[in-house]
This record gives C-alpha cells, structure tokens and sequence, in this order.
C-alpha cells in the first residue's frame, strides 16, 4: 500500500507559478512512474505531467509543455511538479498517482495508476 499526501496548491493570479509536491510513504521502484494528473469542474481528469522513477523519462500535455516541470527527489521519495505561467484554464483540483511497476513508458491514461493522492486545489484568477 502507497499512501501520497499532495501540498502546494493555492490562489495564484495568472502569469503567476506555483510548485506542488507529492510525498509517497514507501520508496518508489526504479520502474514505478508518479504522475499528475487534474480535475477541473465538470470535467474528466486529464494526464498532466509523469516522470519515470529512474530519471530516464518524462512526459507532458500539450497543454502544459514549456510551462510545467516534473521532478524527483529520489531521497524523499517526492514528486514536485512546478508550475510557472498559469492559466485560468490551470484551474482545477492536482492529483499525484502512482503507477507501481510499468516496463516502459509513461501512461496517459489514469487506468493504469494503482494508488492516487487526495488532490491539492489550484485556483487561477484571471
């Protein structure tokens, strides 16, 4: 069992940044990928940003590349993703997953992520 407590989220106006970190309780497999994933009202949750826990990859939405980084901090077994140039689009509730084992590549898709944070809120004003 991985337990994930998001922090960071908040009120930012747009332009502005924001860094958002993801703590798992249990050290993360070399072949494990954390992702990001959001929730904006009436919307289905979208992929946002994953990294694989060896370093060797990451991957964005269209929608955030150039403006969002994933990191890892493999010591701490905590994700960041920091956040510059919001959006009200931005707007949304921020998840971090866990997908425990995954060969190669990282998922868009929320199916295969096994174990999910509460969610941190984000709040762009324009």
């Amino acid at each position: 069992q991985v337990q994930l407590v998001e922090s960071g989220g908040g009120l930012v106006q747009a332009g502005g940044s924001l860094r958002l970190s993801c703590a798992a309780s249990t050290p993360m497999s070399s072949n494990g990928v954390m992702g990001w994933f959001r929730q904006a009202p009436g919307k289905e949750r979208e992929f946002v940003a994953g990294i694989r826990w060896s370093g060797t990859s990451t991957g964005y939405a269209d929608s955030v590349k150039g403006r969002f980084t994933i990191s890892r901090d493999n010591a701490k077994n905590t994700v960041f993703l920091q956040m510059n140039s919001l959006k009200p689009e931005d707007t949304a509730v921020y998840y971090c997953a866990v997908e425990r084992y995954r060969n190669w590549g990282i998922s868009m898709s929320a199916n295969p992520y096994n174990y999910w944070g509460q969610g941190t809120q984000v709040t762009v004003s324009s």
